[in-house]
Order: structure tokens, then C-alpha cells, then sequence
């Protein structure tokens, strides 16, 4: 049966791996074993992905990432330059700690900057916005943009990737899309 994705000769993909259509896995990477990887998804240069991790359609991964096993991203997921998920919390080198690793999950659409560093067992929402550099230490709730060390809340995102000001109706439009949000109880949602 003929291939139906491009990996580049430099890249290694281990045995037991699931790779859809249109999936492009660049220079240097390594594909561990039982991953499932969706289709058009983009691996960039020198990426780690760990056994059993899952990627939805069209993830996009810049160069230099690890995704540890026990994390899964839902479609249309970004992940920026050097970012790094983590699946221990406790790690030591002469303690053994396989098969007590935390999961993280990504939700559709979300999008996290170069050199952030995403503790395990923190679950990111849809949508949400992780700023280059933050260190997540919490769940994020969908829509929502985190920036810092340790990861603060600083505001809210469209799906399109434009900060929301909220009216004292709590309704914001996306300034690209024009599509309507509303903040109520803490939660945004898209309503047109």
C-alpha cells in the first residue's frame, strides 16, 4: 500500500504508527511508536512525539518540539517554535515513573507560542491563546489568552486569533471575522 504522506528522509517513524493523508514530517523528527497522527498535519524540524501521543487534523508543529506521551491535540491546533509539554510531575532520573504519566489536552483551534512550557495535566481549552514564553500550571478555559511565568489570564480571543473587548453587555466582535462572542460567568461563547 502506497503512502499517502511525505516524511522527509531524515526523519524517523517507528513502527505502529497511524499517519493520515497529507501529513508532511520534516527534517531530523522522530515519531515514536502508536502514535495517530491526522490528516494535514505539519511536523516541522527536529520534533519529538512520543509513544501513543494523538494529533487531530491539520496540527501545525514549528520546529523543535517535544510532545510527551499522554497528550492529545484536537484539530487545527498550534504549536509555536520550542514548545515543550511535559508529562511527570515529579521527575527524577533514578526513579522510574513510566506509566504514571499525567494527560493534557488540547482543544480544537488552540494556539501556543514559541518556548512555552505546558505542565502536565493541565488542559488547554478550544481556541485559547497561550502567549509565547508562558508556563502553564492550570487548566485554561476555551478562548482564553495566558501570558507569564507562572501563566496569568490576561484577557479573551476569537477563534480567528484577536483579543475581544467585551461591552458592559458582555458582547465583543472579532475584529477579522466579525463574528460575536458573549463573556457570561466567567465563560465566552460564540453566538454568531
Amino acid at each position: 500500500m502506497k503512502k499517502e504522506y511525505y516524511a522527509h528522509p531524515t526523519a524517523v517513524i517507528d513502527d505502529g504508527c497511524t499517519i493520515a493523508k497529507d501529513v508532511k514530517v520534516w527534517h531530523f523528527s522522530h515519531i515514536m511508536p502508536n502514535c495517530t497522527i491526522g490528516e494535514g498535519c505539519n511536523i516541522g524540524q527536529n520534533v519529538v512525539i512520543s509513544p501513543e501521543v494523538v494529533l487531530g487534523k491539520n496540527v501545525k508543529i514549528q520546529n523543535n518540539v517535544s510532545i510527551y506521551t499522554g497528550v492529545t491535540c484536537d484539530d487545527d491546533v498550534f504549536l509555536g517554535p520550542s514548545m515543550v509539554f511535559t508529562n511527570v510531575t515529579n521527575p527524577r532520573s533514578g526513579v522510574n515513573r513510566r506509566g504514571q504519566y499525567s494527560k493534557t489536552h488540547v482543544g480544537k483551534g488552540a494556539s501556543i507560542g514559541a518556548n512555552a512550557t505546558i505542565v502536565c495535566g493541565h488542559d488547554i481549552g478550544a481556541y485559547a491563546f497561550i502567549g509565547a514564553g508562558a508556563v502553564v500550571t492550570k487548566n485554561v478555559p476555551p478562548y482564553s489568552l495566558w501570558v507569564g511565568n507562572p501563566a496569568k489570564q490576561l484577557g479573551w480571543m476569537s477563534e480567528y486569533g484577536h483579543r475581544l473587548i467585551f461591552n458592559k453587555e458582555g458582547i465583543a466582535e472579532c475584529e477579522e471575522s466579525k463574528e460575536k462572542y458573549k463573556l457570561e460567568n466567567g465563560q465566552v461563547t460564540k453566538i454568531g
